[in-house]
């Protein structure tokens, strides 16, 4: 076995890292899913901590994106997939001006209020999601209009957490170039 990768020296003896997320004993696809979709969402805002209101509000190049403009777009995706989506609530499922809107905070919205319409999402999206069944199928009229697109609860979900693997995993890559942090 190489004792380097990507240029990095590997301990002697590597221990194997723990599970993250849901308790080991969790077996439960319904609470999996949500656990591990809780642990992401923490993980974004572990992430966050320490950056000064300048380094959230500044794009990271070469991304183009700034931390607190992730946030933002993870409160559309949440808003999308399951307030609009599961749910069929008639709420606006984007922003006006399109991706550039989403992804860029505006200079007088201050870091809090991004953080609290995050929180807002998730608060929302917990609600729905926490007394459904992961084969329920989405309601029609919101963002499905035939039973042939309404997904079921649980691919919803798995979706969320695929979205935010790769959005957490971009935070990791932007926060290392802001200020050399790496993560977990």
């Amino acid at each position: 076995m190489p004792r380097y990768v990507r240029g990095m020296q590997q301990p002697p003896e590597q221990v194997p890292a723990l599970l993250d997320g849901p308790a080991v004993d969790v077996s439960d696809a319904h609470e999996l899913l949500l656990g591990y979709l809780e642990w992401y969402r923490k993980a974004l805002i572990r992430k966050l901590a320490g950056l000064s209101d300048d380094q959230l509000r500044t794009p990271v190049e070469p991304l183009g994106w700034s931390p607190l403009g992730l946030v933002q777009h993870l409160s559309w995706v949440e808003r999308r997939w399951l307030r609009w989506g599961f749910a069929a609530e008639d709420v606006l499922p984007y922003p006006p001006g399109g991706d550039a809107e989403e992804w860029t905070v505006a200079a007088d919205t201050s870091a809090a209020e991004v953080m609290a319409a995050y929180q807002a999402e998730v608060t929302a999206a917990d609600s729905l999601t926490a007394a459904a069944a992961l084969n329920d199928k989405a309601r029609l009229g919101g963002r499905f209009k035939t039973p042939a697109q309404a997904p079921s609860l649980g691919r919803i979900l798995f979706h969320l957490l695929q979205e935010y693997a790769r959005h957490v995993g971009h935070l990791d890559v932007a926060r290392e170039l802001i200020d050399g942090e790496t993560g977990e």
